[in-house]
């Protein structure tokens, strides 16, 4: 087995959820960049932003979307909280997608998911 292999072996599958806004302290950008160094380290991450989290992808998003982005995370935002800030997708960040709840509990429930709710 060659290296790459291994680590793929080794890789996990994460789904973390963020619930807090950019402006709710330091943890909140440092939950998203966690999430990056994961992806960068090979692991599969995907993130999903809910209640005030949504508010990190309006527009161009903030530098944790793009660092997410360049490391390849699928970033995902609740469509229930973002209709009620009043944020359709073209508010959005181009980097994200809107999704319900239905994808959350399919992704939290697969073999293998380790699932972080900040």
């Amino acid at each position: 087995m060659d290296a790459q292999t291994a680590r793929a072996a080794d890789a996990a599958s994460y789904f973390l959820i963020e619930s807090k806004g950019n402006w709710a302290g330091p943890n909140a950008g440092a939950f998203l960049l966690d999430a990056a160094a994961l992806a960068e380290a090979g692991h599969r991450v995907r993130v999903f932003l809910v209640e005030d989290g949504v508010l990190s992808a309006v527009g161009t998003g903030t530098p944790e979307i793009e660092r997410l982005a360049a490391a390849g995370v699928e970033i995902l935002v609740d469509d229930f909280s973002a209709a009620q800030r009043a944020l359709g997708a073209t508010k959005l960040s181009p980097h994200v997608r809107l999704a319900g709840m239905d994808v959350a509990a399919a992704a939290l429930t697969q073999d293998g998911c380790r699932g972080v709710w900040h």
